[in-house]
């Protein structure tokens, strides 16, 4: 069956997102019984009856804790490893992993495919740029398609993306420069960027729901990041297109993990969370509910995701331990760039 989600569906999920917790307004604290905590990012979301059908299956409740985007995320959960804020996380990819592992925030687990015996593949999917047809068509200009492109005139004050500090989204996009651009060359190309009018948001939601003319927000850039799998969500009610697309040419790939926390109150509640992210019923609706694909190679994809959510072909790549060595370094330099 086709899925088709309108703006307005994608506005409703991100506000669905900025919620703190889910199954109760008044969820028990992680320590009591028969509650576990889940710690997150801001985008997570499932679809309606869900967490519910958690909820009923094993007599658990699930409250959620979201302290922001991907990398906030990540220094959060650092930052309390010793007094952990839940039982189970969420959302930390590929480009923060190493950090969670190091500082020994997970626990250890003997799930195949694990990333260093610690994290379990949840999702993934490509981070690329992506563009408002519907902008571009009124303006009559034509729209970019590589990473240079963004830095001409034309196309000054039109790009927003999320901050690399703070946004998992954000980081992974700084990556696929120095994929692009190497050591010697990414710093000039963001200085570039920042020169033809870059504006730097908070996070994926700002950047998207906010900032994008596109993303049901009424914003007035019509570049901004997020992801290959977006443009399906943006096809209006009754019509047949996306009104946005990715630049294929632009993707870094992402993959999002979850883990049982050290110290977590909760630990057998939370692997049975982390069992149920891997199950068919959530592996279904993740690419429904956060534009992401499954790990599960058993899982239904919607239909319309063949033709307008595909993956990059070559999406920029650098090497995990080059990330794990170099990424305090390259944030740190970032900032002095393109923040100042």
């Amino acid at each position: 069956m086709a899925r088709i989600h309108s703006l307005t569906a994608l506005v409703a999920v991100a506000a669905l997102a900025g919620c703190s917790a889910i199954g109760s307004d008044e969820p028990a604290p992680s320590g009591s019984s028969g509650t576990v905590t889940l710690v997150t990012h801001d985008s997570f979301a499932l679809s309606d009856g869900i967490l519910a059908d958690f909820e009923k299956q094993t007599g658990l409740h699930v409250a959620v804790v979201q302290p922001g985007d991907g990398g906030t995320l990540a220094n959060q959960l650092v930052l309390t490893k010793d007094a952990p804020l839940g039982d189970l996380m969420y959302g930390v990819d590929n480009t923060f992993a190493s950090r969670v592992v190091s500082e020994k925030v997970v626990a250890p687990t003997d799930t195949p495919d694990a990333y260093d015996g610690a994290l379990v593949p949840v999702d993934y999917g490509d981070v690329c740029i992506n563009v408002d047809h519907t902008w571009f068509s009124e303006h009559g200009l034509a729209e970019p398609v590589t990473l240079e492109d963004l830095t001409k005139p034309e196309y000054k004050d039109l790009l927003v993306v999320p901050d690399a500090v703070t946004s998992s989204p954000g980081l992974a996009f700084l990556l696929a420069t120095i994929g692009a651009f190497g050591e010697d060359g990414w710093q000039a190309y963001w200085a570039a960027l920042k020169a033809n009018g870059l504006k730097v948001a908070d996070g994926w939601s700002d950047a998207y729901t906010t900032d994008f003319s596109g993303g049901g927000g009424g914003g007035p850039r019509p570049i901004v990041l997020s992801y290959a799998s977006s443009p399906p969500y943006t096809v209006p009610k009754g019509g047949t297109e996306p009104t946005t697309g990715a630049l294929l040419d632009t993707c870094f790939r992402q993959t999002e993990y979850a883990g049982v926390l050290a110290g977590a109150a909760n630990p057998a509640g939370a692997q049975k969370l982390l069992d149920f992210l891997l199950s068919d019923e959530v592996q279904d609706d993740i690419p429904v509910s956060m534009y992401m694909y499954p790990v599960s190679t058993t899982a239904t994809l919607p239909d319309d995701w063949a033709a307008f959510a595909p993956l990059a072909t070559h999406p920029f790549e650098v090497a995990p331990d080059d990330i794990t060595k170099n990424r305090e370094t390259w944030l740190s330099q970032w900032s002095d760039t393109v923040i100042g």
